[in-house]
C-alpha cells in the first residue's frame, strides 16, 4: 500500500483525543535544536509559524508578498464556521461533521471531517482572544449567519471582512514570535523547489524576489500552507499572485497530488465585463442570507429589474430547491446559474449574469440593518459597478474560486514525502468534492493552530538525532541547478507572445472543458490542446528582463509554466472519474431532472496522483478506498 492515512482506531468522537494521548512530544529543550521551514503567510502558514515558534522551535517563514498580511486569506468575507449552537437551533459537532461530508458529497474522510468540526469550537475563542471583531447581538454575545449546505446559523462573521480581521490576529500572533526571535521572517521570497534527501523533506530553494538571489535553507520538516491554484483560469476570484507551484515542484519530487479536478467555481462573483480584465470580485456568499437569486422568465426581457413585475421572475433556486433556496451549496448555486445563463436567460451587457435582489429583505428589516450586516460589500460592489445595490439589484455570475483537490495527506497533514507537511488549501483533506461555504477559513485556522503542532511534533522527536541539515548537500546542488535552469530557459525563449496571452488561453480552455460542467470528449481534447498550447509556450512566450533583480514577468511565466502541467492533470483526473459529484459535473452522468449522478460502486475513493517522472508519460493513478462507518452516503438532495 503506498497511501497509509493513518487513522486512529477508536470510536469517531475518539479519534482525535485518542492521537494526541499517544502522540510523541519533544521536551522543550531539545526544539531550539529543532528547523522548521514554513511556505506561506496566510492564516494556516503564519498560525503554524507563530504556534510552533512559541512551542521554541526554529522557524523559518516564507512569503511571496511584501508584507505576511498580504497573504490571500485577507480576501474571504463572509464568515468562519462553527459548531457553538449560540442560536439555540439544534446545531452540534455531529451535526456540523454531517453536513461538511454531505457538502462534499461524500468524497472525503469522517475522521477528518469530524476533526474540522470538533475542532471549530475552540477556533472562535481562540479568534475572540486575538481580538477579532466579530458580529455581536445588542447585548453583547457572538451573532451568527447561515451560509449555503446547512440549514441552522453557525457562521461567525466580522460584516464582510472575516478574513481580513482574522489574518490580524494571526499575523499579530507570528510578529510576535519574530520579535522574540524564534520566527524569521523572509517576506519576497519565492519557494522554487523542494530539496529531498534520503527520501525525506529537508529544505527549499527560493529566490529573493527583490534582488533575485537564490538561497538554500534547510530544515528538519516542512510545511506547505500556499493556498489553492483556482487562478490557474485565470479569471477568478483570487489575487494576481496566487498559484500553485509549491505543492507542483513537491509534486515532482514524489508527493501525491489528490483530486485536482475538483475546483470549485463561486456563484457570487461579479460578472466579466469585458477582456482586458485580469481578475474578478467576489461577493460573499453571506449575502443570499437576505438576498434572492432570480432571472427574468422573459426571454426576450428588455426592461431594468426594478420594472419586471414579481410574477415575471424566475427565483430558479428557490423553485428548484425549495428546503434550502438560496442557500443551496455553491456547486449546485453555480450549475443553476450557469444552466439559466446558457438557456439565455442571463442579464447584464454581456448577457452572463443573474440577479441578486434585496428588495424583499430591505422592505422586512430596513436599510440600516442591511448595512449594518453587508454594508461594505454595497460599498464595494457600487465602487466597481457605480451602481447602488440598495436600490435595485447586484449582477452575479459564477466564477472559479477554491481548489478543494491539493497535496495528499494524511491524518497527521503529511504528504507522501515523510517531513512535509501541506496545510489549508494546500491539502486536499476537509472538503471532498465540494467546500462549504465558510469552511476555508476553518479549515486553515484548525490546521495551522491545533492540529499540525501535534502532528508535526510527532514527527519530529525522532529526528532530534539527525543534527542540522547541512545546505552543502548534492541534492541542494542538484535542485539549485535546476531552478537556475529552469529561469534560464524562460529568458532565453524571446518570443512574441506575453506570458498573460497563454494564462488566458489555458484558462479558457479550462473552463470550457473542466470547469462547471465535463464530458469525456471535451476531456481528452483539453487534454492534447495544453500540451500543444504549452509547446507553443516553450518556443514563442517573451519573458522581459533578467533574473538578477526584481522580474514580476519572469515569476508569471514560472507559475503559468506550472500551471498547463497541473492542468493537464486536472483533466486526466476528471477523466477518470466517470461519476459526477460536487465540483466534478460529468455531463454523462446526471439524473433526467439536471442533478448530479454519484457512483458510490465504482468511484467512492480518493485520486491520489503519482509523478510518473516526466513529462512524456500519463500520470499514475493510486486510489485511497473511503469507508463510511458512522454515515452512510445518501443521495445528495436539498429539495
Amino acid at each position: 500500500m503506498k497511501l497509509n492515512a493513518k487513522i486512529p482506531q477508536g470510536p469517531l468522537e475518539e479519534k482525535w483525543s485518542n492521537y494526541k494521548k499517544t502522540a510523541k512530544l519533544v521536551n522543550p529543550a531539545n526544539r531550539k535544536k529543532l528547523d522548521v521551514i514554513v511556505i506561506g503567510t496566510g492564516l494556516a502558514g503564519a498560525s503554524v509559524a507563530a504556534s510552533l515558534g512559541e512551542m521554541g522551535y526554529n522557524v523559518k517563514s516564507f512569503c511571496f508578498q511584501d508584507s505576511p498580511r498580504r497573504a490571500h486569506s485577507v480576501a474571504a468575507q463572509g464568515g468562519v464556521n462553527a459548531a457553538k449552537n449560540y442560536k439555540n437551533d439544534g446545531d452540534s459537532i455531529y451535526r456540523m461533521f454531517v453536513d461538511t461530508l454531505k457538502g462534499g458529497d461524500f468524497r472525503a474522510r469522517e475522521a477528518n471531517v469530524y476533526r474540522l468540526a470538533e475542532c471549530s469550537v475552540n477556533l472562535i475563542d481562540q479568534a475572540v482572544a486575538q481580538g477579532v471583531p466579530f458580529g455581536r447581538e445588542y447585548g453583547g454575545y457572538l451573532n451568527n449567519r447561515s451560509f449555503g449546505g446547512v440549514q441552522v446559523s453557525r457562521t461567525f462573521y466580522a460584516r464582510g471582512q472575516t478574513g481580513q480581521q482574522l489574518l490580524l490576529g494571526t499575523y499579530q500572533a507570528l510578529m510576535r514570535q519574530v520579535d522574540k526571535k524564534t520566527v524569521q521572517l523572509f517576506a519576497s521570497h519565492e519557494m522554487l523547489d523542494l530539496v529531498v534527501i534520503d527520501d525525506r523533506a529537508r529544505g527549499v530553494i527560493v529566490r529573493n524576489l527583490e534582488t533575485g538571489a537564490i538561497e538554500r535553507h534547510a530544515a528538519h520538516a516542512v510545511v506547505l500552507a500556499t493556498g489553492g491554484f483556482g487562478k490557474i483560469y485565470y479569471l477568478s476570484t483570487l489575487a494576481m499572485g496566487c498559484n500553485g507551484s509549491a505543492i507542483w515542484r513537491a509534486y515532482k519530487k514524489g508527493a501525491f497530488f489528490a483530486s485536482p479536478s475538483w475546483t470549485q467555481i463561486h456563484p457570487t462573483s461579479l460578472p466579466q465585463s469585458g477582456d482586458y480584465q485580469s481578475k474578478l470580485t467576489l461577493m460573499s456568499e453571506s449575502l443570499r442570507n437576505d438576498g434572492r437569486i432570480w432571472v427574468p422568465k422573459n426571454l426576450e426581457e428588455k426592461r431594468i429589474a426594478n420594472d419586471i413585475p414579481e410574477e415575471e421572475r424566475d427565483y430558479y433556486l428557490e423553485r428548484r430547491y425549495p428546503a434550502f433556496g438560496n442557500l443551496a451549496p455553491r456547486d449546485i448555486s453555480s450549475r443553476a446559474a450557469k444552466e439559466r445563463i446558457d438557456a439565455g436567460f442571463g442579464v447584464g451587457a454581456l448577457k452572463n449574469a443573474v440577479y441578486l435582489d434585496f428588495s424583499k429583505a430591505i422592505k422586512e428589516q430596513g436599510q440600516p440593518k442591511i448595512a449594518e450586516k453587508y454594508g461594505n460589500l454595497f460599498n464595494m460592489y457600487e465602487k466597481i459597478t457605480g451602481i447602488n445595490a440598495y436600490k435595485e439589484p447586484m449582477m452575479i455570475s459564477p466564477a472559479a474560486h477554491f481548489s478543494m483537490g491539493g497535496l495528499w495527506v494524511d491524518y497527521e497533514l503529511m504528504t507522501t514525502i515523510p517531513g512535509l507537511f501541506a496545510l489549508g488549501e494546500a491539502n486536499f483533506a476537509d472538503h471532498g468534492a465540494n467546500r462549504l461555504g465558510a469552511n476555508s477559513l476553518l479549515q486553515a485556522s484548525v490546521d495551522g493552530y491545533f492540529i499540525a503542532p501535534y502532528t508535526i511534533a510527532n514527527y519530529l522527536a525522532d529526528q532530534i538525532k539527525v543534527g542540522k541539515i547541512s545546505t552543502k548537500h548534492e541534492a541542494f546542488d542538484k535542485a539549485e541547478a535546476e531552478a537556475k535552469l529552469k529561469l534560464d530557459q524562460l529568458l532565453q525563449i524571446k518570443g512574441n507572445q506575453t506570458v498573460d496571452y497563454y494564462h488566458k488561453k489555458l484558462g479558457k480552455l479550462l473552463y470550457d472543458y473542466c470547469g462547471l460542467a465535463r464530458n469525456k470528449e471535451g476531456l481528452e481534447f483539453a487534454i492534447d490542446a495544453i500540451n500543444k498550447l504549452r509547446d507553443e509556450f516553450y518556443k514563442n512566450v517573451n519573458v522581459t528582463g533578467d533574473s538578477d533583480r526584481m522580474n514580476a514577468e519572469l515569476e508569471k511565466a514560472g507559475r503559468v509554466a506550472d500551471y498547463f502541467e497541473i492542468g493537464v492533470l486536472m483533466c486526466y483526473d476528471a477523466l477518470t472519474r466517470d461519476e459526477s459529484c460536487g465540483a466534478h459535473f460529468r455531463e454523462e452522468y446526471q439524473t433526467p431532472d439536471g442533478e448530479a449522478e454519484r457512483n458510490d460502486a465504482e468511484f467512492q475513493f480518493i485520486s491520489a496522483w503519482e509523478w510518473p517522472g516526466s513529462l512524456d508519460k500519463e500520470p499514475i493513478l493510486n486510489k485511497e478506498n473511503l469507508t463510511f462507518e458512522f454515515v452512510q452516503p445518501t443521495i445528495r438532495s436539498y429539495k
